[in-house]
């Protein structure tokens, strides 16, 4: 079916990337348009409304939704996609237009943060499914639940996503604001005694510093802490960060973005379908960018479970899970 055809739902986060969904929202949508893409726009009013919006959607009808904001707006529509009991959730074509600070997930599938391109792109219709992980932590001393999109980072890794949290709220803007605060609290964090089973085998039993676990390849702000994740192959890969001096990393800081982080000795590899990590004391875990428990945490995979539109030239790196056009409506 011809995209002009399909009705997009549209959800908006207006403070994505300090104001940019709201402000750059005008061009986007005259960009949508001149795509004869039909859309119904819906701007987000607080945390989790994304959620909302896309169970409400779902049961409206809707089987297109695009996301207009960043790596946490995708995870709340993702979670969405989840509660709702109208249809499976790869039933719903979903595409996002980046406007967040980090927008990490579209790195992965080839997304420009170009405007123009990621609405061609949405246009082309050319779709994959892609994995989703589950993610099981302690809240208030309850288990809880949430789906993943991207990449969840426990340790040290949570911790910097806590501190930049403050200082975003604070007003503080700017690119290198991460790497600003990875660096300034290197030196404060402690690391902490963890537990690690992959696949019930115990892999690591020691002080570690942070640890990455995900579907794709970078978070951060593009840093490639998963170089060779692969978003469809049933498996989650992980990134195990021992204590290490920050000289020793300063000087290969570089590898974090160029894809040789394991290069990094300190840094081990792992890969597997079903993840366990305990640790004394309790640490922090984020996922998606959200900050959210605290260990114990269980990861789990559910294989091709959502469909996303993605560029053209991912489609011809790896045709054999995309699909051209995109599914018919409902």
């Amino acid at each position: 079916m011809e995209a002009g055809k399909v009705k997009w739902f549209v959800i908006v986060n207006p403070v994505a990337g300090r104001g940019r969904g709201l402000d750059h929202f005008p061009q986007i949508s005259r960009y949508l348009r001149d795509e004869q893409i039909l859309c119904e726009p819906v701007f987000t009013e607080h945390k989790f409304h994304a959620t909302e919006l896309t169970v409400s959607a779902v049961k409206e009808g809707y089987r297109h939704i695009i996301v207009v904001g960043g790596d946490g707006t995708l995870h709340e529509v993702v979670n969405g996609l989840f509660i709702q009991q109208e249809v499976r959730p790869d039933d719903v074509l979903l595409a996002v237009i980046a406007v967040g600070t980090g927008n990490d997930w579209v790195r992965t599938f080839g997304i420009s943060s170009r405007y123009q391109d990621a609405v061609r792109a949405i246009r082309e219709g050319y779709s994959f499914l892609q994995d989703v992980g589950v993610v099981s932590y302690e809240e208030s001393h309850y288990r809880q639940c949430r789906y993943m999109a991207n990449v969840a980072g426990a340790g040290f890794d949570a911790h910097v996503v806590r501190k930049l949290s403050h200082l975003k709220k604070k007003g503080r803007k700017g690119r290198w604001l991460y790497t600003w605060c990875i660096v300034k609290n290197f030196f404060r964090y402690k690391s902490t005694g963890v537990k690690v089973w992959v696949d019930d085998r115990l892999v690591y039993n020691n002080l570690l510093l942070s640890i990455a676990i995900g579907i794709c390849k970078y978070n951060g702000g593009g840093v490639q802490q998963l170089p060779e994740a692969v978003a469809d192959d049933g498996m989650l890969d992980l990134s195990l960060i021992r204590p290490v001096h920050f000289w020793h990393l300063l000087f290969r800081f570089h590898y974090l973005f160029n894809g040789g982080i394991y290069r990094i000795r300190h840094i081990l590899q792992e890969r597997g379908s079903h993840i366990r990590i305990e640790s004394s004391p309790e640490v922090s875990v984020e996922v998606d960018g959200e900050l959210l428990g605290e260990t114990p945490l269980e990861f789990s995979i559910l294989h091709r479970a959502i469909r996303i539109v993605v560029a053209r030239d991912f489609y011809d790196r790896q045709p054999e899970n995309c699909v051209c056009p995109a599914p018919k409506a409902n």
